[in-house]
């Protein structure tokens, strides 16, 4: 399990990778607070903390870069809360390296039909306080089997989630099923308590929901291409928003990857997953992303925008570092 210190003498090459000495005070911070609370642990319960997912409540972050990572919690993906919280030091140390400013929001997504706890969310927060609301989250194990109720986490982002000062937050999704086509207004009323006068239509739901955030499906490796989950969330999303993972244990490498492309820090990226992976499973991830057209649209110095049309070697108008788009 991966810890909030800096040390990396348990990693597929120890020493090889150095996180950015600029930010060490505020990663020491953190690996203080989680060393006086003891040893990182993951336990089973019977249910979420009720105080601290219920998705009646509306969030706000003031951060520029927030991030929505949410989770199908249905079957045999019930565990990967805990995959992510095996991981989240590692994730938010990565990221928040680039963008100190990171804020990170967990979403459990089930069937709102059949399950009890559908739609489990929390409070943004960053750092070692991402611990406790990762925990709070259950991994019900329900479902229907498929479809899922991925359009109620659609309407839940789009009507209560404020991130005012963001230009394009991050929502990433890991799944494996399509979604009912319908979001109905009595599961609306009872699950996030908003009154509507009719049922919502799931696919413009997240049509909406891309216009003001970057949105990524990450599809659990075992689907493939063309069939209902693939048509289905790229009519949601468009093509180049669904990934087909390779590699079940690589996913939070998945969404760093995105994440770190798109914000002009790839090459950063590629050397933090060599110091914890074969090489092999960094081309495998590069050639995902490539294959999806997912390249940078800020520039890593300033955080300028990139043009969409710019290519190979490009100039930042603003600070004037070269870069390769």
């Amino acid at each position: 399990m991966y810890s909030w210190a800096d040390d990396t003498s348990d990693w597929f090459k120890p020493g090889s990778y150095l996180f950015d000495p600029d930010k060490k005070s505020s990663r020491d911070a953190e690996a203080a607070r989680a060393a006086a609370s003891g040893p990182r642990t993951y336990e089973a319960r019977g249910g979420p903390n009720p105080k601290l997912i219920d998705p009646k409540k509306k969030i706000a972050s003031d951060s520029a870069n927030p991030l929505i990572v949410a989770v199908d919690v249905t079957g045999s993906m019930a565990s990967w809360p805990f995959e992510i919280f095996d991981r989240l030091p590692l994730f938010f140390n990565t990221l928040s390296q680039y963008r100190p400013d990171l804020e990170i929001s967990f979403v459990a997504v089930g069937d709102s039909g059949v399950d009890r706890w559908p739609l489990q969310v929390t409070e943004f927060a960053k750092g070692f306080d991402l611990e406790q609301q990762l925990k709070s989250l259950y991994g019900e194990g329900g479902g229907g089997d498929a479809p899922e109720s991925y359009g109620m986490l659609a309407y839940w982002v789009n009507h209560h989630v404020t991130a005012a000062k963001a230009k394009r937050p991050f929502l990433i999704v890991f799944g494996d099923a399509p979604m009912h086509p319908k979001v109905p207004a009595s599961e609306i009323g009872g699950l996030v308590g908003d009154s509507v006068s009719r049922d919502v239509d799931a696919i413009k739901e997240w049509q909406q929901t891309g216009q003001r955030w970057s949105t990524w499906f990450l599809r659990r490796p075992g689907g493939r291409k063309g069939d209902e989950v693939d048509t289905q969330w790229k009519a949601a999303l468009g093509a180049s928003k669904v990934v087909q993972m390779m590699n079940e244990a690589r996913a939070v490498d998945y969404a760093m990857g995105i994440v770190a492309r798109i914000w002009g820090h790839f090459a950063d990226f590629k050397s933090n997953m060599a110091a914890r992976q074969p090489n092999e499973q960094i081309v495998e991830l590069e050639k995902g992303l490539d294959e999806m057209k997912v390249r940078a649209l800020s520039c890593p110095k300033c955080a300028g925008n990139i043009p969409p049309e710019a290519s190979g070697r490009f100039i930042c108008a603003y600070c004037g570092a070269t870069l390769t788009v």
